[in-house]
């Protein structure tokens, strides 16, 4: 059997904070908190965004594909930020992919906090 391996295009060496986010019940009602973050290398493409229509107006949103190591960690609840521009954050969209149910690569789309560039 021939089975062809998932091997990224790009080395994952660009860095990135990735921010775990947990639920705290607070006077009776769930709250959530940002945990502390922690670093990550991944390589990124944007190729200019993504072209949405609103109200009739094309709307180009800041997304980023991310490709990096399989962490468990990294759930579509977390956040993340490019190191050098910490104060900007990104939600992931979706569930992370596990390529191939291997746990060896993660891939996922994230988009600017707040939407639109």
């Amino acid at each position: 059997m021939n089975v062809a391996i998932y091997r990224p295009l790009r080395p994952f060496d660009i860095p990135f904070l990735v921010y775990p986010i947990s639920t705290v019940v607070k006077k009776g009602s769930p709250k959530k908190v940002e945990g502390k973050p922690f670093l990550i290398y991944a390589s990124c493409s944007s190729f200019g965004g993504t072209e949405t229509k609103k109200n009739d107006l094309l709307v180009i949103e800041d997304t980023w594909n991310i490709e990096t190591w399989y962490r468990p960690d990294i759930t579509s609840e977390c956040l993340i930020s490019f190191a050098h521009e910490s104060e900007q954050k990104y939600e992931i969209l979706g569930t992370p992919e596990n390529i191939n149910h291997r746990n060896q690569f993660l891939k996922f789309k994230i988009r600017k906090k707040g939407g639109v560039a």
